[in-house]
């Protein structure tokens, strides 16, 4: 298996554990990224490559910066930082929905902003 095969296929199994934890089934994956079902069920699968575009609307739709997306993708480096623990704490607190999740992620950025500009 070539290096972009398996890479492809990584990022089609970081996007449906990413899903699986917003709790979202394919279809609803789909209509918040503005995708085909059958077109997010091949990205789950390693079956195409996105495009920007795609990531960016995916990335939106799942609540995760592009960049992580892009770097499960094999299209940055690794000089990318990893997802402060705080934000992945949040994002993986299976007694919070989804929007709770997007509503504690939005107020803890906030705060880390604030504070990076003082």
């Amino acid at each position: 298996m070539s290096e972009n095969a398996e890479d492809l296929k990584g990022l089609g199994a970081f996007i449906r554990s990413q899903r699986r934890l917003a709790e979202l089934s394919q279809r609803e994956l789909a209509k918040l990224a503005k995708l085909s079902d059958p077109y997010v069920s091949q990205l789950e699968r390693g079956l195409h490559e996105p495009s920007v575009r795609v990531v960016k609307a995916l990335s939106a739709a799942l609540n995760l910066p592009a960049e992580v997306l892009m770097k499960q993708a094999g299209w940055l480096g690794l000089e990318i930082e990893e997802e402060p623990e705080t934000e992945a704490a949040i994002r993986n607190d299976s007694n919070l929905t989804n929007s709770q999740k997007s509503a504690m992620l939005e107020i803890y950025k906030g705060f880390v902003s604030s504070n990076e500009t003082k």
